[in-house]
């Protein structure tokens, strides 16, 4: 079997600490699966972009980054909300790993009781390159566009994603 891991995130949006440590992963595997995570969800603060929407931005940021895109998976996985059924919800849409990648308490546990091999991911600068704190200087006029990859500011310009998260702001909380 090829040497393949596993990464899972929102993207909401996808942030250079994403891209970090996925080009951190690349270097310990065959192949990377990418699972875009809470795939249904959009159009709402805490998740504003489509699963499409997050596999462009990813896309676009790894092809930015010269990532060998042969080496990578990207797949969009929704939520089942049942913790029991999550990792078999994944191992269905996905192809097969070996290994999961991931500082998450929560999908660390699961990925271990289902006999995965796990490992963390060392975090850059995680206080400022989180998903969260790039929709909060979206929504507040400041500079987001330094957090992201060029092309992911491009795309999300050109899809009018600031406009859309403001819009959300006024019926929902971030």
């Amino acid at each position: 079997m090829v040497n393949r891991g596993l990464y899972v995130g929102r993207f909401q949006p996808f942030h250079l600490g994403h891209l970090y440590a996925i080009k951190e992963v690349l270097t310990k595997v065959e192949e990377l699966v990418i699972v875009i995570g809470s795939a249904q969800y959009s159009h709402n603060l805490k998740n504003p972009f489509t699963a499409g929407e997050r596999l462009a931005m990813t896309r676009h940021a790894l092809q930015e980054a010269h990532a060998d895109l042969n080496k990578v998976w990207i797949v969009p996985v929704p939520d089942v909300h049942l913790h029991m059924l999550w990792v078999s919800a994944v191992e269905g849409y996905t192809p097969k790993f070996s290994k999961l990648y991931s500082n998450d308490p929560l999908t660390r546990r699961l990925f271990i009781e289902a006999g995965y091999a796990v490992e963390n991911i060392e975090l850059f600068e995680r206080q400022t390159y989180s998903s969260t704190f790039v929709r909060e200087k979206m929504l507040k006029n400041e500079n987001w566009t330094a957090l992201v990859p060029k092309n992911v500011a491009n795309f999300i310009n050109k899809i009018d994603g600031v406009n859309r998260l403001k819009d959300l702001a006024r019926t929902d909380k971030i």
